[in-house]
């Protein structure tokens, strides 16, 4: 398994950071993020599952995807303060291992609560009863969870939910908004980097 780092070896807080379902860990999107946190002194681990790793479209199933963030957190098991996450598919299969793996918090961006266009097939199971504190941020225009959607679900009270204003899945808004790109992207940042230094 190949990692990419940003930041500092020695930091006190490492975060394990995995793409999405469409984008490698070299993405200009994870790579933005990656190096926004680590400049705030934590050190950002990207890695990618086994089906991006050798350049087939279709991702692994999910057996092999939690198998993935399982080794990734065990080739880190010396950090001192260890966090997982991701971004939309990354971030979700970093939930279902929270828990068992024992790390000590979960930061999300663009969670897929359910596929677009089918609120019906929910992904929030698991979510009801996770123990590891965890910050999702997502965009209000997100067709993967909106503000709407995510009000019905009953999730864990471990979980905080933050709202980007107008941003889609990957937090860009409309250019009537008001918001532009870089503002979501900076206070995705901040709320993770806050998460972090706080757990």
């Amino acid at each position: 398994m190949e990692f990419l780092t940003d930041g500092d070896e020695g930091a006190a807080r490492t975060f394990l950071f995995a793409h999405g379902a469409g984008g490698p860990m070299r993405s200009a999107w994870m790579a933005r993020v990656a190096r926004a946190i680590a400049a705030n002194g934590i050190r950002v681990v990207r890695f990618e599952f086994p089906y991006m790793a050798e350049k087939r479209k279709a991702p692994d199933r999910e057996p092999v995807l939690l198998d993935a963030w399982r080794e990734a957190i065990r080739a880190h098991a010396a950090a001192k303060k260890l966090f997982i996450g991701g971004k939309s598919m990354g971030g979700r299969m970093a939930s279902m291992v929270a828990d068992e793996m024992k790390v000590r918090g979960l930061v999300c961006f663009g969670y897929p609560f359910h596929p677009p266009g089918r609120p019906d097939r929910l992904r929030t199971k698991h979510l009801e009863q996770l123990a590891t504190p965890t910050v999702i941020v997502q965009g209000t225009r997100d067709p993967f969870g909106t503000p709407e959607d995510v009000a019905r679900y009953e999730l864990s009270s471990a979980i905080g939910v933050e709202w980007l204003e107008d941003g889609d899945h990957s937090f860009k808004p409309r250019a009537s908004s008001g918001v532009t790109e870089a503002d979501n992207i900076a206070r995705a940042v901040a709320i993770a980097t806050n998460f972090m230094q706080t757990h």
